[in-house]
Formats: C-alpha cells, sequence, structure tokens
C-alpha cells in the first residue's frame, strides 16, 4: 500500500504556480531534453499558444524529427505503426502524425483505438521502423503525448531521445518528394492477434479460469481498456462481466491514475459483494490495479509482487527485476523462491535494461506494471489480467485471502520544496555522507536501506523538488523515515546557508 504526503502544496501535475507558466510548459513538453534514460516520448497539454502545451505545430515537429531518426537508423524499414488510447485530442493527433510520416515517405500503419502494449507487439510484429502510441498514460484529459518506440517495439532510449531532440531543434528533416509519399492503410486486427498471443502463453490456463466461473467488474476510464479488456476476459472464458467507464468516449469518469483515492466507484460496486475481483487500467492499458471482492485494493504494489509469485511458483527459482522505489515484496519472495532479485533506475526503459542483463522471467513497476518477456518487454495490463486470474484460480482462493498470503509493505510517498538556488547534487551527496554505514545505491539518486526498510531519495528533473519514498511493515514507521530523511535536509540546508 502506498501513501503519498507532500511536504508543502504543489500543484495536481507537479509544478508549483510561481514558476513561470511558459517555462514550465516547455519542461514538460520537452521531456527528452532532460536525458533521462527512462524516457519514452514527448508529452504536454494540448491547446493553447505555441510554447504553451503540445500544439499541433509541436506534433508535426517531433514526430518529423522521430521519422528522420527512424530513417536515418534502419533506411530499410519504412513502416511505422501509430495506435491512440481514447482521450479527446487523439483523433486529431493521430491524423497529424499520420500526415506528417506520409511526408518523410514512410508508410503508416494506424491501429486506431488500441493500447500501449497491443502497438508495442505490433511494431515487431509488422517488422516496422518504430511506433508511436498517442497517449499520456495516467494523465488526466487535457494532455496527450507521442510514445516513441523502436524497431522492437520498445521505449527510445536516453541517447535516443537525444538524437531526436537534436534533429528537432536544428530541423535537419528531408520530407519526400510528391511521387514518393508515404501510404497510409489501416488495420484493426492486433488487438485480438494480443489476445490470442496472451492466450497461447503456456502459463496462462484458460480452462482454471473459465472453471472458477468469475465475477468480474471492469473500470476501464473510458478509454481503450473497454474494448480490451472485456474482449479478453471473454476470450479467456469469463462469462459475467460488469462494465464501469466501459465507453471509450475519453472523457473520464474520474482522474485517469489508478489509485484507490480515485476508484470510488468499482470499489463501491465491490462492496455490494456480487463480484470476485474488480479489474482497473489506465487509459492505455499498460497499468493494472485490483480490487479484492470485499472492496478493498489488492495494492497497487502488489499487482506485480501476486504475479511474479504464480510465474516462480510454476518455473521454480527465477531473477526478478522491479525499480528502485517498488516494494521489497518483490526481493521477499523472490529470493524465497531461490532466484535473485535486482533494482533498476526508476523507469521502464531502465527496468527492460536490467530484466534482460539478469535475464529476469518476470519484471515492472510497482505501479501496476507487469513486463512478462516471454511475450514482450513492456508494461502489459492484460497480459497481467490473464496471469493473475490464472494464479487466483488455481490458488482456489479469494482474491482478499490471496493478498495476506503476502508480507504488508507500506510505502509513504513524500516529496520536498526546494528553492532554485540550492544545489540538489550536492545536498544528495551529504545525505549519502550522512549514512555511509547503510548500504546505499547511488543508480538513481539516493537509496538507504535498513534491514527490511528503505528510504529513496530521487531529484526532479522539471521542478525544484526532491521526491522521498519509504518503506516499512507499518505505515508509521515508513512515515517516520521520510520525516527522519526530510529533517535531515533540512538541517543540511541550514548548515549551509
Amino acid at each position: 500500500m502506498a501513501v503519498y504526503r507532500p511536504v508543502r502544496l504543489v500543484n495536481s501535475i507537479g509544478f508549483r504556480e510561481t514558476i513561470n507558466k511558459r517555462i514550465v510548459n516547455r519542461l514538460i513538453l520537452f521531456s527528452i531534453v532532460t536525458l533521462i534514460k527512462s524516457i519514452s516520448g514527448i508529452r504536454g497539454t494540448i491547446g493553447g499558444r505555441s510554447g504553451d502545451g503540445l500544439t499541433p505545430l509541436d506534433v508535426v515537429k517531433f514526430t518529423a524529427a522521430f521519422g528522420q531518426w527512424l530513417r536515418q537508423r534502419n533506411p530499410a524499414l519504412t513502416t511505422v505503426v501509430i495506435g491512440r488510447d481514447g482521450r479527446l485530442s487523439g483523433e486529431m493527433v493521430a491524423k497529424l502524425v499520420a500526415a506528417t510520416l506520409q511526408g518523410l515517405g514512410l508508410d503508416v500503419l494506424d491501429l486506431g483505438l488500441s493500447t500501449t502494449p497491443t502497438v508495442e507487439l505490433a511494431v515487431a510484429g509488422e517488422k516496422a521502423a518504430g511506433g508511436i502510441i498517442l497517449t499520456a498514460s495516467h494523465n488526466p484529459i487535457q494532455w496527450n503525448a507521442l510514445k516513441l518506440l523502436n524497431e522492437a517495439g520498445e521505449f527510445i532510449s536516453a541517447q535516443d531521445g537525444a538524437d531526436v531532440l537534436a534533429i528537432a531543434e536544428a530541423e535537419a528533416i528531408d520530407f519526400a518528394d510528391v511521387r514518393k509519399l508515404g501510404k497510409y492503410r489501416t488495420n484493426d486486427t492486433w488487438l485480438r492477434q494480443h489476445i490470442e498471443q496472451i492466450l497461447a502463453l503456456p502459463l496462462v490456463d484458460r480452462d482454471a479460469i473459465a472453471a472458477r466461473n468469475f465475477r468480474v467488474v471492469v473500470d476501464a476510464v473510458n478509454s481503450t481498456g473497454g474494448l480490451a479488456v472485456p474482449m479478453l476476459l471473454e476470450a479467456l472464458g469469463v462469462e459475467q462481466i460488469t462494465r464501469l467507464h466501459c465507453e471509450p468516449t475519453g472523457n473520464f469518469a474520474h482522474n485517469p491514475e489508478p489509485l484507490p483515492e480515485n476508484l470510488r466507484d468499482i470499489i463501491k460496486e465491490m462492496e455490494r459483494g456480487h463480484a470476485d475481483i474488480g479489474i482497473v487500467v489506465d487509459p492505455d492499458v499498460d497499468r493494472l490495479a485490483l480490487i479484492c471482492e470485499d472492496g478493498t485494493p489488492f495494492g497497487e504494489e502488489y499487482t506485480l509482487v501476486a504475479v511474479a509469485d504464480y510465474i516462480l511458483q510454476q518455473g521454480g527459482a527465477g531473477n526478478t527485476v522491479s525499480n528502485l522505489s517498488s516494494t521489497i515484496a518483490l526481493r521477499v519472495i523472490t529470493e524465497k523462491a531461490g532466484g535473485q532479485y535486482a533494482a533498476s533506475a526508476v523507469g521502464e526503459v531502465n527496468v527492460v535494461e536490467l530484466m534482460k542483463a539478469k535475464n529476469a522471467v518476470i519484471g515492472g513497476e510497482g505501479n501496476g506494471g507487469i513486463i512478462y518477456p516471454e511475450l514482450h518487454y513492456g508494461r502489459d495490463a492484460l497480459v497481467g489480467i490473464a496471469l493473475f486470474l490464472t494464479h487466483l484460480a488455481k490458488s482456489g482462493k479469494s482474491a482478499s485471502k490471496l493478498r495476506r498470503t503476502y508480507p504488508n509493505f507500506y510505502i509513504s510517498k513524500n516529496k520536498i520544496e526546494l528553492t532554485p538556488d540550492i544545489d540538489v547534487d550536492a545536498l544528495l551527496e551529504r545525505i549519502k555522507a550522512r549514512y555511509a554505514r547503510n548500504p546505499i545505491s547511488t543508480i538513481d539518486g539516493v537509496k538507504i536501506e535498513f534491514d527490511r526498510e528503505w528510504v529513496h531519495l530521487r531529484r526532479s528533473n522539471t521542478e525544484p523538488i526532491i521526491r522521498i519514498y519509504s518503506e516499512s511493515d507499518t505505515l508509521a514507521t515508513a512515515d517516520h523515515l521520510a520525516s527522519k530523511i526530510i529533517s535531515d535536509i533540512r538541517e543540511v540546508i541550514s548548515e549551509k546557508r
């Protein structure tokens, strides 16, 4: 369970109102300018004047830069796969993206309403040069983004992002002769192909799921999960499906981030006692949250833990990976099964890179992101659903009883606001020195371990704050750990001044 507490008031998109709005939007729009390894694309709010958000001009500029980069990377590959979630600006942005790619002489395969993992699979399956997913993931309705994929259907790296940005800033783009414009075609079969690939996985047991006759409630926040999740459930033999907010209108019925405070409707439905499991996905269906039969959240951190437990039970000892800010429970169950656990820097690209290095059988992030390499290297709520339901079916337990089989840890999420003149890197070095006797990781900020407890400090790349996550077996202790580090930070700042 994760509890978030800001130390000082910060607005909903994470920026102080006192920061110049134009600078803020430029930072969020040009997210690749930060050169963080977790970068996957370009995002921003839709509408307003140029420079104040993600305008149509920006969409064309960065699509053209990415297309140019793709042509330079693999001249023989000429197809780019695109797909979008259900948000209101999606159709407009998709038209801009497709036309821009055609103007570069690239052929466009448009999946239409789709999911992030479906587009990832399609890129590899179509042997395309790359892909663009039009989604702002869990961000609110006014946001959209270009998530950029390489030829493997995986998010581009930090260096790749820097190269795309350099092309965009230099406007070093060669458009095609009018006689060599790219072709445009649609394909609405890939969601079905995605589901068929999931059903073909050896560890997905359709018969076991169908035999349990699960009653399932789905909240897809009025995006493409409303198409994909019921389709998957029906393919798995689930006959009793209650749909909440499954019409992909783009008018999100609630905040689209699948956190308990945003899921009152499905929690209320589950509390009626007429269903076995509640399933929640974000707008692009790469994050999975679960609600137990009594209306209690299974816990966003424990989606990965439960699926990993099932994978490890079936295959014996195996390695797992999550990021530094994810629950220690994954390490506990991995080591119990005889495997090894490793933690990466925050960000899907980093998790995937470490999973490949460690030959991990399962991995992901504590926000409900499941990465199952047997299918593909990308967060995928659909494969997470199939594996979890198989696990739940074979366990013979209710969801709440299954949850109680795992060790309880609680994460406290905080952030402390700093003045722009503070040297954050130097500050983190001072904190690291104070805890030099403890195991410390510096691959992404500073993570300090205390036996089965930890505190992770990460600087923001776009605002003057430090994020402080802590975990312990009680929420009070997790809060205390965070408070102690915040006190240390204030002492260091005071000493400096």
